[in-house]
């Protein structure tokens, strides 16, 4: 039981199937919508979830969360020699009060083929993460070969 940091099985899978678009939404055509929704200690997200809602314990829509979490903002899609990746703008919550230690990433749009709200990827926060009346900040990493949050690499 826990939540660990990595791409969900189903995600690789539904990939290569061409299902999953993370072009930017001014791009044509537009990307998915992808969310990110926050989950307490007592939950399990591994390479086995498949799709947002899965997942138990997600936080109470209290407090300045709202259940199904944040809509992302990707940054784009970028190839190195060889690593392809993607990664998103940081997101808030806003007067926030909660304890979170761990995040989902999920497609929320509508694919054909595609499961409802099917899951990306886990991330851990490596413990739990407080807020009391203020601001709770994901801070994505830079969108590059070594450090975005997706990569594939050969």
């Amino acid at each position: 039981m826990g939540i660990t940091s990595s791409l969900v099985n189903t995600f690789k899978t539904e990939l290569l199937k061409g299902l999953h678009s993370f072009d930017t939404s001014g791009a044509t055509p537009a990307g998915n919508v992808f969310k990110i929704a926050l989950y307490s200690n007592s939950t399990t997200i591994d390479t086995t979830t498949a799709a947002y809602g899965g997942p138990s314990n997600e936080l109470a829509a209290t407090g300045g969360y709202s259940t199904g979490g944040n809509t992302l903002t990707n940054t784009g899609v970028g190839v190195s020699t060889v690593t392809s990746f993607t990664d998103f703008s940081d997101t808030s919550w806003t007067s926030a009060s909660f304890t979170a230690r761990g995040c989902l990433i999920y497609n929320s749009s509508t694919v054909t083929g595609l499961t409802t709200n099917a899951a990306v990827c886990g991330i851990t926060f490596g413990g739990d993460k407080t807020v009391s009346s203020g601001t709770f900040t994901i801070q994505f990493p830079t969108n590059d070969a070594s450090d975005a949050i997706i990569r594939i690499t050969s």
